[in-house]
């Protein structure tokens, strides 16, 4: 055998080390993450930090249109990724299912101030889209607004487009219309809202909100809604209990509705919801829904006909109790009571996202995501129906 000189097994050693630096060094990087075995994904995205000079991106809503566009919705957050400070609603529209995107567009900008938490309805009998939102002072924080010893409190505001999204009115403010004086937290969704469409209160726009107590501190779900095309807008009532947070909304039924809420009870990582069948006057007793699992984080309800007598709903949100992460659609076609459907969007880090049907065959998803954090952007997907509606093996 031949005699290796003195040192040799150090100098294999040290060219292994610069061969696997060289290969890192050389392997590009690319938007994707793994959280398996073989579990890599590639995100893209349409909200990515420094876009329109925005320092992150958060908040997801999203509609297709009657004419077949797709309206994507965020909060473009100025100096950082925090929920106060300088925030503008803005909006990408895409004409083409998602291949192409417009330009970023500035919906409402009031200064330094907080614009955020969209929920956008189109109602069909106009054609008219509606967009629903809260304001606050940028230099007020939810803790201070709760305590009343912020400079201002959040108030509601609505918007709306006559053109399919190209254009938008000012912002027209309705607190006094849908919120309670003695209320403090307001958020509108965030989500999609929705226009009921059968029984004794259709055509009903209909948006999700949750809220604060002054006296009690007790935070509550509830709906406003309008009966004259977004003309004016009423109050609906709480749930009966508390310990709700942010919630989606979606018709079951009979032109009955269903909310589906964050669980302000941080230590039960699963969903809420109640039912309504008087156009959201009253809400049954508030059930968790063991099924539909979460990290304490925001979710998004569907409803979809598929025919005369059967429909689908749909939920998306991060199916973990313990990370923002694993972003998954389920599918439902007995009201929520099971979900044999199910599929995961994403995942790797993820949050709060959005889902709108798409030309009958595919779900338009829209959701945050990363590589490290679910904070890095705003992805889209879109998700074939078909393959929610089968009975896959779980």
């Amino acid at each position: 055998m031949e005699k290796r000189p003195a040192g040799y097994s150090s100098y294999l050693r040290l060219n292994l080390i610069v061969a696997v630096c060289l290969f890192i060094s050389w392997t590009p990087l690319t938007k994707s993450t793994a959280t398996g075995p073989a579990q890599t994904q590639t995100l893209n995205y349409i909200y990515k930090p420094g876009d329109g000079g925005y320092s992150c991106f958060r908040i997801p809503a999203i509609i297709t249109t009657q004419k077949g566009t797709l309206l994507a919705f965020a909060e473009g957050r100025k100096n950082n990724c925090g929920d106060s400070g300088d925030i503008d609603l803005v909006l990408r529209g895409s004409t083409d299912g998602g291949k192409s995107w417009s330009n970023l567009m500035v919906v409402w900008s009031d200064s330094a101030n907080t614009c955020g938490n969209p929920v956008p309805v189109q109602d069909l009998a106009t054609g008219k889209i509606w967009l629903l939102s809260t304001w606050n002072n940028g230099e007020d924080h939810e803790k201070q607004i709760r305590a009343q010893t912020g400079k201002s409190t959040r108030r509601v505001f609505v918007l709306s487009s006559g053109d399919d999204g190209k254009s938008w009115s000012p912002a027209n403010e309705i607190t006094g219309s849908v919120k309670m004086p003695d209320w403090t937290w307001y958020a509108t969704g965030p989500c999609h809202g929705l226009q009921i469409a059968e029984g004794k209160f259709k055509g009903r726009l209909v948006v999700p909100v949750n809220h604060v107590e002054a006296a009690t501190g007790k935070n509550y779900a509830h709906i406003i809604y309008s009966d004259d095309h977004g003309a004016t807008w009423k109050l609906g009532n709480n749930t009966p209990q508390d310990k709700t947070n942010e919630v989606t909304v979606a018709e079951i039924a009979n032109g009955s509705l269903m909310l589906n809420m964050r669980n302000a009870d941080r230590q039960h990582k699963i969903r809420l919801t109640a039912t309504s069948n008087d156009g959201g006057q009253t809400w049954s007793d508030v059930q968790t829904d063991t099924t539909l699992i979460e990290p304490i984080c925001q979710g998004s309800l569907l409803n979809y006909t598929l025919t005369k007598h059967k429909s689908v709903l749909l939920f998306i949100n991060p199916a973990d109790k313990k990370k923002r992460e694993n972003l998954t659609i389920r599918a439902s076609f007995d009201d929520g009571h099971t979900w044999p459907g199910k599929q995961v969007v994403f995942a790797g880090p993820s949050a709060y996202s959005d889902i709108s049907i798409y030309k009958h065959k595919q779900v338009a998803c829209i959701y945050e995501a990363g590589i490290n954090n679910p904070n890095e952007g705003i992805a889209f997907k879109l998700i074939n129906l078909s393959d929610l509606l089968k009975k896959p093996t779980l």
